[in-house]
């Protein structure tokens, strides 16, 4: 007897990657594309529409953030599987995430191709987890429970990156146009982008010249 197809909840505002997705998804004989959503608002009005198995959203939405949809599948569909395709790889969004109801979290260095692997093993009961974020949330419960000692209360704090932001932060450090990066990387133009976008805005700047100054004075680059 043929399993029913695994009906699958998009909500992704990036529109190649979500071509890609959609593509990659379609071509999938056991998956169904049921829903397709670009914002926070239409994400949570297509909840009320479909059942769904797998929900894929994306946590920097136009609207808002994509912890609300999931925190919301996640109260109406109980078997529902939610997985995050973000860029998103600080602690914080992390954390918030899985404690909404996540069970995998997926940077978008991933190819359309490969997540529909992960799709499957979510669906499956498997926790399908970037490497660089696996090793983070290790990272976390190894700490003991004691917090970090503050020196002056108006030191200014550190701009919290994820490694991925790090990388990508040395790279331009040294040069190396978005297109290099992204070769680099194996990750497409638009998500080197994206990076250097949340990287301004963590260093509150807004030019290369300034996020290399203000990386250097919290010590994120060795000189």
């Amino acid at each position: 007897m043929q399993q029913p197809a695994i009906r699958v909840m998009l909500v992704e505002d990036d529109v190649n990657f979500q071509d890609a997705l959609i593509a990659a998804i379609q071509l999938a004989p056991d998956m169904l594309l049921t829903n397709i959503a670009s914002t926070r608002a239409e994400g949570l009005q297509m909840l009320d529409k479909t059942p769904i198995d797998v929900l894929l959203v994306d946590l920097g939405l136009p609207d808002g953030s994509g912890i609300d949809i999931i925190r919301a599948a996640h109260d109406k569909f109980s078997n529902c599987n939610i997985m995050v395709s973000t860029v998103f790889g600080d602690e914080l969004h992390v954390m918030q995430s899985l404690e909404a109801g996540a069970s995998g979290y997926l940077l978008k260095d991933s190819e359309p191709t490969r997540m529909i692997f992960e799709i499957r093993s979510l669906y499956q009961g498997g926790s399908p987890i970037s490497p660089l974020i696996a090793r983070q949330i290790l990272t976390r419960f190894r700490q003991d429970n004691t917090p970090p000692k503050q020196t002056a209360t108006h030191t200014k704090q550190h701009a919290a990156l994820s490694a991925r932001e790090q990388e990508v932060l040395e790279y331009i450090t040294r040069g190396f146009t978005a297109d290099e990066i992204a070769a680099l990387l194996s990750v497409s133009r638009h998500t080197v982008l994206t990076f250097i976008r949340r990287i301004y805005t963590k260093l509150e700047v807004n030019s290369k010249a300034a996020a290399i100054y203000e990386a250097r004075n919290q010590g994120l680059l060795s000189d």
